[in-house]
């Protein structure tokens, strides 16, 4: 094989993320993370991406239906939830640690980068 094997991305019908020009287009920085995350997985293996379009279209049809008035559509809060579900019903983590994860990704700066070691203090000294 060669290369990343990339999901296969609907271009068109309900389960099409948003495009501009072709290109994906992405309203919040936690939205490009929530699409990077699905791919991510996709590629390792953790979900058949036909699972992952189900799922999508299962919570698009459901938000249709019973969407309170007035509520903004949002795609890729959509996305995020299918993704709970599939990784959920095999199994893969509890939906919870997903929206937790899902959390901390939309709660990130832009460039961040983890750099708390010295406040654990990892170089105990030696007991007297």
């Amino acid at each position: 094989m060669s290369g990343s094997a990339m999901a296969p991305l609907a271009i068109d019908g309900p389960t099409a993320p948003p495009r501009s020009n072709g290109e994906l287009v992405f309203a919040e920085p936690w939205e490009s993370r929530a699409f990077g995350m699905a791919v991510s997985l996709h590629d390792a293996g953790a979900f058949e991406w036909s699972q992952f379009q189900a799922a999508l279209i299962a919570r698009i049809a459901a938000w249709e239906k019973g969407h309170a008035e007035g509520e903004c559509w949002n795609y890729y809060q959509h996305w995020l939830g299918a993704l709970e579900d599939v990784l959920a019903a095999d199994g893969t983590v509890f939906a919870d640690e997903v929206a937790t994860r899902a959390g901390e990704l939309a709660a990130r700066p832009a460039g961040y980068d983890h750099r708390d070691d010295e406040e654990h203090g990892h170089g105990h000294g030696h007991a007297h």
